[in-house]
């Protein structure tokens, strides 16, 4: 248990930095996914290897989804009959895909942050409008569309992460034809079920930084509660254009960071 609790050292400079990036990655993440395309890089600069990184950033994130998650159960947005089964297949899926990543050498994850970075961006430049109403799709149709979401998206989530809830609430939306608030009330589900997956299987296999990974917890925590109230209130016109702006900078930021 020590080397998970203390498996680099832990200074100053290390702490600002995930306290900072932690709570703007959950911040995003609380209004419509893709917090990790921002926390992930963060737990790198701070000076973790990525295997470790990746499973710390998921036990932050654990505990700053189940905030934003709460949020939408509370205001009643959660289908359950499609969030249950989700949940379930997206568990399936996330410890499968840890398996893979653990399998994996190192530096091919770091550079795999360069190939998802404009994939995300592209993806979501292409969606114009997320639909604030329920669209008509057969009852079966829909559940199909969202457990096989759940379950591949939950798999990529456990492998690496980046855009996991962006990805799930564009599906959900345009092809599950659900409207964005019900839809980011699965996905959050969906998405916590998947880190719980992951930090799991990362936690056995000692794959996680215990005290920064805590302390990341705390920023998360406040910044999906603050993220998750605004996609409530003014839902997809807040959604595009933050996603947007961090996906610009944070891609100059890695490419600088990791061609230079």
């Amino acid at each position: 248990m020590q080397a998970m609790l203390f498996p680099a050292e832990l200074s100053v400079k290390m702490v600002l930095i995930v306290v900072v990036g932690v709570f703007l990655a959950s911040f995003v993440d609380g209004i419509a996914g893709g917090g990790g395309i921002i926390s992930v890089p963060t737990y790198l600069l701070a000076g973790l290897p990525a295997h470790l990184a990746l499973g710390t950033n998921k036990l932050s994130s654990c505990v700053g989804t189940a905030v934003s998650a709460g949020r939408f159960v509370k205001s009643g947005y959660v289908e359950w009959k499609l969030a249950l089964p989700s949940v379930a297949l997206a568990l399936l899926g996330a410890h499968l895909g840890t398996r893979l990543q653990l399998a994996l050498d190192e530096r091919f994850l770091k550079w795999l942050l360069l190939a998802v970075l404009p994939l995300v961006a592209f993806v979501v430049l292409w969606q114009r409008k997320l639909p604030e109403e329920r669209g008509a799709i057969p009852p079966r149709r829909r559940t199909a569309v969202v457990l096989s979401a759940s379950l591949l998206v939950g798999a990529y989530d456990g492998f690496y992460g980046p855009g996991t809830g962006t990805f799930l609430i564009l599906i959900f939306c345009n092809i599950g034809k659900m409207d964005l608030r019900t839809a980011s009330g699965n996905v959050k589900l969906v998405n916590l079920a998947s880190n719980l997956g992951a930090v799991a299987t990362s936690l056995m296999n000692g794959k996680v930084f215990l005290v920064l990974g805590l302390i990341g917890a705390v920023s998360s925590m406040l910044g999906h509660w603050l993220g998750s109230g605004l996609a409530i209130k003014d839902g997809s016109r807040i959604v595009r254009p933050i996603i947007l702006l961090v996906l610009i900078l944070l891609t100059v930021k890695v490419v600088s960071e990791l061609l230079i």
